[in-house]
């Protein structure tokens, strides 16, 4: 998946369950953090109980995680008010797979225009 793997280059992190992720699942993974306290913590604690199996083991946590955080305002308001440049991010990726780095402005105004609607909530 290119969008993944533009973000792994672009985060440098490359450990866990969060090694992979997109701008978009960045923002969610935010909003986790805040909002789904309870979720993700049971989902790091499966994590570090199953170092080899946690993909599988982990699977349904990892989805609750994922509805709590998709379904709080801010994130449902950045999918709405950023879709367009994200869009853009999106087919950059698709034009330049052997070479990611050349979306690096895209991801970035995505990231801004993200940032804003943060803001202004």
């Amino acid at each position: 998946m290119a969008t993944a793997g533009f973000w792994r280059m672009r985060t440098g992190t490359a450990r866990g369950p969060f090694r992979v992720c997109s701008a978009r699942q960045h923002a969610a993974l935010e909003v986790a953090a805040r909002h789904c306290r309870g979720e993700m913590e049971q989902y790091g604690r499966c994590v570090a109980a199953s170092p080899a199996t946690w993909q599988q083991d982990c699977h349904q946590l990892k989805l609750r995680m994922a509805r709590c955080a998709s379904s709080h305002p801010i994130v449902q308001k950045i999918r709405h008010d950023c879709a367009e440049p994200f869009t853009a991010f999106e087919q950059c990726l698709k034009q330049n797979q052997a070479s990611v780095m050349n979306c690096t402005e895209h991801v970035n105004q995505f990231l801004m225009c993200a940032e804003q609607v943060k803001l202004m909530t």
